[in-house]
Formats: C-alpha cells, structure tokens, sequence
C-alpha cells in the first residue's frame, strides 16, 4: 500500500510516535513563522527559554495584523519583534511588506518542507505542497528552539477534483464548496489532500486560497501536489533551485474521498455567521449592498486582482457602495502600480489600502450599523468586522467586484465575458523590506528594546491535587476565539498585555465574566461543541489562564485552541456524555476530585457537582507529554523542567 502525500511529508519529518491515526506524532520543523499580533507573547516565551539562537532552517516574523498605530503599543511591539529577530537569527519583515502568508509563499515557502506559524491560515504554504500548520505561538516558541512540534496524526482526506471551473467561477468557489460539503467541523482530526485532473488547471495562488481557508474546515492542513505549476511559479519567483515535485503513490489509499467537479461549481457565497453557511449567490438574490473589501491572505495576490481591475476598468464603483483594496505584498502592490492597473482600480472609486491584513482582523473599514458587506476574506464571525449587528458575506473577488458596480449581490456570470488575464512571466524581486538577523558573532551586542505595554508571561502553577470551582461561564456551540478573545483596533494593541486584554475576555458573550472572575478568584467555563474553532491566538487561553480559570469543559474542542489550553496549563476536557452538558448550570459549585493522581494514574477523571449532588464522567484523552505537561502546569513549566 502506497503513500499518500500528506503521509509521505509527515513520514519525512517523523521524530517520534507512529503513523496510527489518532496517536501522537512529533514531527521536526523547517521553517517558522508569527505575526505582530501574537508575534510578541512567542518571542517572550522564546525569550523565558533561554534558547540564544532559533534553531531552524529559517524563521520569519511579519508585521501585518497590528499596523494601526494609534497609540505607541503596537509600534513598540513592532520595534520590539526587531530588536528580538535581530538578536536571535530570524528575519523580519517589516510593516508595509505584507501579509506574512503571501510573502512567505512568493519568497520563502519551499514545497516538501514543514512549516509551522503562529496564525491559524499558516496551511496556505499546502499550496506549494509544504506540509504547514497554524499553532499557538508557546508552540512555534518551541519549534524556533529545536524542539519537535506534536500533533495528533490525522485521517487523510482526498479531494478528487475533475474537470475545470468554468468562466467567472474561482478557486474561492471550490474551498466554499468543500465548506459547504464538510462543515467547520468537518476537517477536525484530518488532513484535507487535493489531486485529480483538475488540479493542473489550478494556479499557484489559486491553490494557497483553497488551503488558506481549509483552515474554516477545522482541518490540521491542506495540501496539493507540487508539480509543473509549482515549478513555474517558483521559476518566476526566481527560487527555481527550491523547488522539487511531490506527488501521492499511484496506489494510495485515502481515509475518505470527496468529489468535486469543477465545471459543475457556480459562485458562491458564505452567508451570515458562519463559512460554512454557504449558498449560491444566484440564489441570495438581489441584496442591497454597502460595502465590498478586497483582500486578505485569501484573495490578496497579483492573479486576483488583476481580475478585480480588469472588471473595474472604465467604470464606476456604485455611488452607495464603498470599495476597499488591500494586495497582499508589497510585490503585489508594486507589480500593480508599474503596469498601470493601480491606476484602473482607483479611478474606479476604490480605497487602496496598505499591504496588511486590515479589516480581516478588525483593523478599519467597519461597516455601517446592519451593513451588508461582502469580503473576499476568510472568516464571517458575529462581531468580526468591528461592527456587532452587520451582515458580513465571503465571496470571490469576481463576486465582490460585481457586486460593487451594481450595488446589489450580484453573480458575476451575468456581467459579461470574463476578461482574460495574462499573468508575467517572472515576478518584481525586491526583499528591500526583509532585513537579516545580525551575525552570530554580533548578536551579544544587540539590545532587546522593550515598551511599557509589554508584561511577561502570567504565572503559572502545577495542577493540583483536586480542582473546586464554580462555573463561571456557560456558552453554547461553535464558539470562535473571537467570541473567547475579540479582535480589532482597540483590543489587537493590548496583544503583549495579558493583564490589560484580559479585561475584554468573553465580553460579546458575557460583558461581565472578566469582573466576574476577578471576585472568585478561579473558575471553570462551560461549553458545547466545537468549541475554540477559527484562529490560533493563544490569548484565547491565556487570558482565561491570567483570570484564573482551571478547567474547560464542553463537548467537543477546535484542533489548536485545545492544544492551546494544553500549554497553558488548563484542563481541556469533554462530557463523555454530550447531554450531561445540559446537567451544569451557571454558578454550580463543581470539583474535580484527586485530579492530579487521577491524571498521572490515567484513571478516568470525575465531574462532582456539588450544588445538584451529581457525579459525571468526563473524557479526557491526553498523551504522555501533554499529561506532563498538564501536571507541571502549562508548556513553559514543563521546557524548562526538561532543560534543567
């Protein structure tokens, strides 16, 4: 029996564990890399390590999610990730350089190589056929420090692509599809493969939009083949020598194989609040709209919008509609500006952004109050636009860019032909805005310069004997790390503050759970399933961890928020029972009895509920190294012990 690719990429980074899905594996790590807005807690917990030097092939951190400088935070941060790459052997990429995805596809990613990044749509390198996971930065702290990188291994899933996509019809149109077809939870515990004929007939960056938003699936990774089209784009990128084809055994079996035709696909459109709720645009109907953005790690490369400017030339973006454009490089950015098509797309009335993800993470451009706004971006979450009770659509920039001339939801196909693109045949090389680490030999010169915002890691303690608490917080399904810690303008900034984040902590659930737990002093948090899905940001578990919370209990946990509360030293654990969720209530005194014995022991663990007079079983399915982890209290605890 033949591999398949994923399995032949895991196979060759292989350090510890076997290849049974659902064990533990360790796999060591290429290259790494972070981005401002939780770049600074990882180099911190770099830092604590006391590692000199990173200890990869390569590690890069980008200036991309905090480039709004309204305050001195985040450019004190930004100085601070500088003076740390410098110090200790990473390159940075400075602020207007671009989204650290795009970048690192066009001038770092090197198919075969494994990759791990501290943003949960790190898997957009799966499109040159790197094997690339989103992490919590505690993990990529790690790897930059030589240590292995553990997932659970996955089930491998096959998506055949045959045929082609028709005029009008993108590669935002097959991942939506497999959304729709799959769910949010539908890629938890698999690696989502692509292959088939159709795969030829698919560009580079239309492939890294697919792999980009597998992260929605909740997949570990996506991955295509790395074949001729690989080899072209790496050619113009001028990185030829990187490049090398992979290609899953003829005779490899898959644990589950999905089918797609492509010419069969229509435009789509992720509705209100979720990627998932995917439905035709034909079949949205002619919705006012008030606003369209273009851009994100998702549709920000050259070959989207070229697209965007040929359908916007000579005309006029509709008088109710406002256009926002972001390129996601600054290659991108100059590449537009020196053919011209800069100059199409603003005198078609639309606002150029820089070259950062912006409103993707609620940096600028909120809509108005019930706004219908349609975004080539990658997540639609409640409240993630900056604005709580907008309407919030994902969709290609053909739809987009359609939409803002009509001013209606509008399925691009009935505009006109589709103008045909010709992309160059090589790429503008200028890394003028990537600076090297200093030299080995000068690196005890270089000073670590450090804002007042910037507080250490919260203190952490080794798991008790038992756990007593109450709940302090009940939620229900598919709740987002933007629901757990909410993004934007005036939050993003307090990324390096725990103490100072931590105060807007579940507050679109709950405003008053940060107060709530500053009175008892500890906690547990309730939950349904799924819980934790969408980003990689750890403040999702530290800031619970800083207000004193010591176990979540739900039904069912997102991939790396529960790896994230691993690290953090709490107690990530599910109902046996699904309907025992049901059995707990706000404010129910609960204790996890002989916790620490029973963790050690492998013994199951026991929810008493003191106020109902219940004992539930809870599951709770950890790995040697993650119990040890548990026990010492978080990851950093547990590095140091093993470094001593």
């Amino acid at each position: 029996m033949g591999y398949t690719l994923a399995q032949k990429l895991i196979r060759s980074h292989l350090l510890s564990g076997d290849m049974t899905p659902g064990s533990e594996i360790g796999l060591g790590i290429d290259q790494t890399l972070t981005q401002d807005a939780t770049g600074t807690m990882a180099y911190l917990e770099f830092e604590a390590m006391g590692v000199p030097r990173v200890k990869t092939e390569l590690s890069v951190a980008y200036i991309d999610h905090n480039t709004l400088q309204t305050g001195f935070e985040n450019a004190d941060d930004h100085r601070y990730i500088q003076s740390v790459c410098k110090k200790h052997g990473l390159y940075f990429s400075r602020p207007g350089n671009g989204i650290c995805h795009q970048v690192h596809l066009e001038r770092f990613g090197i198919p075969g190589k494994t990759l791990i990044g501290s943003d949960s749509h790190t898997p957009t390198g799966g499109g040159i056929g790197m094997l690339a996971f989103g992490a919590g930065g505690l993990d990529v702290a790690v790897a930059m420090g030589g240590g292995p990188y553990y997932i659970t291994m996955p089930k491998i899933v096959f998506v055949n692509l045959k045929g082609s996509l028709q005029p009008w019809v993108a590669a935002k149109d097959i991942i939506l599809e497999v959304l729709r077809i799959l769910s949010v939870k539908g890629g938890v515990g698999k690696i989502v493969e692509y292959g088939g004929e159709g795969v030829k007939s698919l560009s580079v960056p239309e492939r890294a939009t697919i792999t980009n938003m597998g992260a929605e699936l909740g997949a570990s990774t996506s991955v295509f083949p790395s074949d001729e089209v690989t080899k072209e784009f790496m050619r113009a990128q001028g990185r030829q020598d990187d490049w090398v084809e992979l290609q899953p055994d003829a005779d490899a079996v898959y644990d589950e194989v999905i089918e797609i035709d492509l010419s069969a696909l229509r435009p789509l459109a992720a509705c209100p609040h979720s990627p998932d709720n995917v439905k035709a645009v034909e079949e949205i109907g002619e919705i006012k709209v008030n606003q369209c953005c273009i851009g994100s790690c998702t549709n920000s490369s050259l070959f989207d919008l070229l697209k965007v400017a040929a359908i916007l030339k000579g005309k006029t973006v509709h008088p109710d509609v406002s256009v926002s454009i972001a390129p996601g490089s600054k290659q991108v950015f100059n590449m537009l500006a020196k053919n011209g098509v800069l100059a199409d797309l603003i005198a078609a009335g639309a606002r150029i952004l820089e070259s950062a993800c912006g409103p993707c993470i609620g940096m600028g451009q909120s809509p108005n109050s019930g706004g219908v706004s349609l975004r080539t971006f990658n997540r639609n979450f409640e409240g993630r636009s900056g604005t709580a009770d907008a309407q919030v659509y994902l969709v290609s920039p053909e739809t987009a860019a359609a939409s803002a001339l009509t001013g209606v939801f509008t399925d691009p196909r009935t505009i006109g032909d589709f103008p045909e693109i010709k992309m160059p045949e090589t790429f503008l090389i200028c890394d003028n805005m990537i600076l090297p680490p200093a030299p080995e030999s000068e690196m005890d010169e270089v000073e670590i310069l450090r804002g007042p915002n910037i507080k250490p890691f919260p203190a952490t303690s080794a798991l008790p004997e038992s756990i007593e608490a109450k709940v302090l917080l009940k939620v229900g399904d598919n709740i987002t790390t933007d629901h757990i810690m909410p993004a934007g303008a005036k939050i993003l900034p307090l990324r390096s503050n725990i103490p100072a984040i931590s105060q807007h902590c579940f507050v679109r659930c709950d405003e008053e759970f940060p107060a709530r737990c500053k009175a008892e002093g500890k906690g547990i948090i309730i939950g349904g399933s799924n819980y934790g899905q969408g980003s990689s940001r750890e403040h999702a578990a530290l800031a619970p961890l800083y207000l004193g919370i010591k176990a979540v209990i739900v039904k069912s946990f997102a991939r790396i928020h529960v790896a994230n509360l691993i690290n953090a030293g709490i107690l990530p654990l599910t109902f046996e029972n699904e309907s025992d969720y049901d059995r707990v209530s706000m404010w129910d005194e609960l204790c996890l009895p002989d916790v620490r014995n029973r963790l050690m022991n492998g013994q199951p663990l026991l929810l008493q509920n003191r106020t109902t007079g219940e004992t539930l079983p809870l599951g709770s399915s950890f790995s040697k190294r993650q119990t040890e982890i548990l026990l010492a209290g978080g990851l950093l605890d547990y590095t140091r012990n093993q470094t001593r």
